[in-house]
């Protein structure tokens, strides 16, 4: 996959520029890469990982490709993340599927408390339920529905898909935030 292809993965699901987004299980970068694409250089962006040389990574490609961009980088864990402001998105691209299978709905749940009314959480996830090495908790595009259900949030809506080498293929999703918080 390349830049466009992340893009038109998240695109969908972002409706304006701006706002103030986290990218969960950011990693080096390539859809916080997509997320400045789309919300612009008024946007602002927490960046948030594990690992510390990802992050760094990251910050360097930011700055070649969009040095104007308001990020800040969080070392943490996308199951408890660091205090954040409230959020107009989540993007979690290849993330949740590292929580395990008995922790994703209360991560889901969790995330949807750090967002403003109106907020969305943009998932992108191989829609298989075949765990492997590099997927060791998959998620459906079918099993996040039952996820999102046990959460307490939304209906997730399908945005987009792309094939996969790997598994089966890959599908974009958005839960809208619930209204009545």
């Amino acid at each position: 996959m390349n830049h466009d292809d992340h893009v038109r993965l998240i695109a969908p699901g972002i409706d304006h520029q701006g706002g103030i987004w986290a990218d969960f299980g950011a990693g080096w970068g390539a859809f916080t890469l997509a997320l400045r694409d789309l919300i612009g250089p008024e946007g602002e962006i927490f960046a948030i990982d594990r690992d510390r040389s990802a992050l760094a990574s990251l910050r360097e490609g930011m700055i070649r490709q969009f040095p104007e961009t308001y990020l800040h980088l969080l070392e943490g864990d996308i199951r408890q993340p660091p205090e954040l402001p409230p959020l107009d998105g989540i993007v979690a691209a290849n993330s949740l599927h590292y929580v395990d299978k008995k922790q994703q709905a209360r991560t889901l749940q969790l995330w949807g408390t750090l967002l403003k009314p109106g907020g969305r959480i943009v998932l992108v996830e191989y829609d298989s339920n075949n765990p492997n090495q590099w997927v060791p908790y998959p998620i459906s595009f079918e099993r996040l529905g039952a996820l999102t259900r046990a959460a307490g949030l939304p209906t997730p809506a399908l945005l987009a898909t792309h094939p996969s080498r790997w598994s089966g293929g890959i599908y974009s999703a958005m839960i809208a935030a619930d209204h009545g918080r």
